[in-house]
């Protein structure tokens, strides 16, 4: 009898891109497709609406951003649910399991970076910045510093603790902070990739500064990135 190249997944049935037993050719059988791994970066801190989610990729359409949440959902690798009055909204989340793919957006981010064509004053979301500073942090630079920041994006806040070497993010209001900053995501990445001084964006009206510029001045210093390759083979 002829072998089927049709597999279940789920309920989802999927024709196989590689025919191929490797874990790695079976990971991209499922996320191999266009936008299906940022989507999951911008659920990387909890849940998003579909609005949410389309504003922060805003190179996809909202009948591709349906497909790949409803692949990604029969794959089990998130889960839509409905919020609790008053709110009664529909969000998207990442189950267990699609949470435990976020190294792989840390070593692909970090990877990438080292080529020589990598733009890094291209536009990028809230949850990519964060996610950054989650793969980029120099523990050995971090030794010793205690400090809880606050990011504000518009509507969207963050907070980053540092204790002890270790980073944590979380996708909340930015209050109880020692050091707070509102600006945009890429004027961020200008102040801590590339060297930008906080004083000029901030008399530029590009960023907003609350609380201890010692702090500041010790967090931009924690995330160096990775050596450009330079024309190596």
């Amino acid at each position: 009898m002829e072998l089927q190249k049709r597999t279940k997944m789920g309920s989802a049935e999927r024709k196989r891109w590689y025919d191929d037993a490797c874990g790695t050719a079976f990971a991209l059988d499922m996320i191999g497709e266009r936008w299906s791994i940022l989507i999951m970066r911008e659920l990387m801190f909890g849940p998003r609406r579909f609005n949410e989610l389309r504003a922060d990729l805003p190179g996809i359409s909202a009948n591709i951003l349906t497909q790949r949440l409803e692949r990604l959902e029969d794959l089990r690798i998130l889960k839509k649910r409905k919020l609790p009055p008053p709110a009664s909204a529909q969000v998207y989340e990442l189950t267990q399991w699609g949470y435990e793919a976020e190294p792989i957006t840390q070593v692909l981010g970090k990877w990438a970076t080292r080529h020589p064509d990598h733009d890094p004053t291209l536009p990028l979301s809230a949850a990519s910045i964060m996610m950054s500073f989650r793969t980029m942090i120099d523990a050995d630079r971090a030794k010793g510093f205690k400090a809880k920041i606050g990011f504000r994006f518009g509507e969207d806040g963050f907070v980053v603790t540092l204790d002890g070497g270790e980073l944590i993010t979380e996708r909340r209001e930015p209050d109880d902070v020692d050091l707070l900053l509102a600006c945009e995501p890429t004027v961020l990445a200008a102040l801590v990739y590339g060297g930008q001084p906080a004083g000029a964006l901030e008399k530029a009206g590009a960023l907003a500064i609350e609380g201890d510029g010692a702090v500041l001045d010790r967090f931009v210093t924690l995330f160096p990135l990775p050596e450009k390759l330079f024309g190596e083979d």
